[in-house]
């Protein structure tokens, strides 16, 4: 088992540490540092890592590792090594806003370039610095701008590394996704090494709720790898689902919801009503297909053709080994 080095600090079997990787300068001169913890046991064991704040405004999946980190999740290792970093985009977190002042998202721009823009130069250091330490990881993220998700589990459609990774999860909710170009995902999967995507919440709140199961995934894949001691145990039927899809709104107006995440719907239910603001006209907004609200869209004024809610779809039942 030989030592890890990030940064040009080495860190031997059983040690721990904390590395500030230079990402750049805010325009007053002040230096930005990406904190990247590392946890090593003393005994050999795999790589994992953890990485919250992709996009600045996502707080639920810093809070996540945050959170880890402060209760000594990490410090108890059985085996192997973890690589937390709470926060990426500290350029999106101090103007609340989920990419790069220059409008970039980080997440489009791997696997970067160290003369291209600021969102590649911050996805470079993942690619060139972390990546190749581990030898998995989950990516945390929240909803979208008005969008909040049932928290969720996300694996790579046709990748079966990352469908076997995310069944280790133990997690209710597992998604099948497509890997999106130029993201964590797909440079990772080069590198045949899976990256889960772990959604849940809203952007800027911080979500108790939303924080405990993302905690949960980080210590059942933990459990899972044996480098965490865990309770034994008991069998649990996951939900998979194979696809996903938008219901839209059918007209503008304002949406006063019937369902929302986390909840099934059949065909020809009513998810909610949409009204003018003059109390002129009422119209119902129907599901489309049988399936499992995933997501919704908090926006209270809404235009025709928005997606209002993410609904998942073709379930797979497995039985897993949960935790009681």
């Amino acid at each position: 088992m030989s030592n890890i080095s990030i940064q040009g600090q080495d860190f031997p079997p059983g040690s721990s540490g904390l590395v500030r990787i230079n990402a750049g300068k805010l325009p007053s001169g002040n230096r930005i540092s990406i904190f990247t913890y590392i946890f090593r046991s003393r005994v050999p064991g795999p790589t994992a890592l953890f990485l919250g704040g992709m996009h600045g405004d996502e707080i639920n999946g810093v809070e996540i590792i945050r959170r880890s980190i402060h209760e000594n999740m990490f410090s108890q290792l059985k085996s192997g090594t973890v690589i937390a970093i709470p926060l990426l985009n500290i350029f999106g977190f101090i103007n609340f806003s989920r990419d790069v002042p220059d409008g970039k998202d980080v997440n489009r721009s791997f696997p970067g370039s160290v003369n291209g823009s600021l969102a590649s130069r911050i996805a470079r250091i993942v690619t060139k610095k972390i990546l190749p330490l581990v030898d998995f990881g989950v990516d945390f993220h929240t909803g979208g701008d008005h969008h909040w998700n049932y928290p969720q589990v996300r694996y790579s459609t046709k990748h079966g590394p990352s469908k076997e990774l995310a069944l280790k999860t133990n997690y209710e909710l597992l998604i099948e996704k497509s890997i999106v170009s130029k993201s964590l995902r797909k440079i990772a999967k080069a590198q045949h090494k899976p990256i889960l995507v772990f959604e849940g919440g809203g952007a800027l709140r911080i979500e108790n709720f939303v924080v405990q199961k993302g905690q949960q995934v980080i210590r059942n894949l933990l459990e899972a790898h044996k480098m965490l001691e865990g309770p034994k145990p008991q069998n649990q039927v996951n939900r998979v689902f194979k696809k996903t899809d938008w219901e839209r709104a059918p007209e503008s107006g304002m949406l006063t919801y019937s369902r929302q995440a986390g909840s099934y719907v059949k065909h020809g239910e009513v998810l909610g009503i949409i009204s003018d603001p003059f109390a002129q006209r009422e119209v119902k907004m129907f599901a489309s297909r049988d399936g499992f609200i995933i997501g919704h869209n908090n926006a209270p004024v809404i235009n025709v053709g928005d997606g209002m809610f993410h609904i998942a779809y073709e379930e797979e039942k497995y039985v897993a080994s949960v935790i009681s």
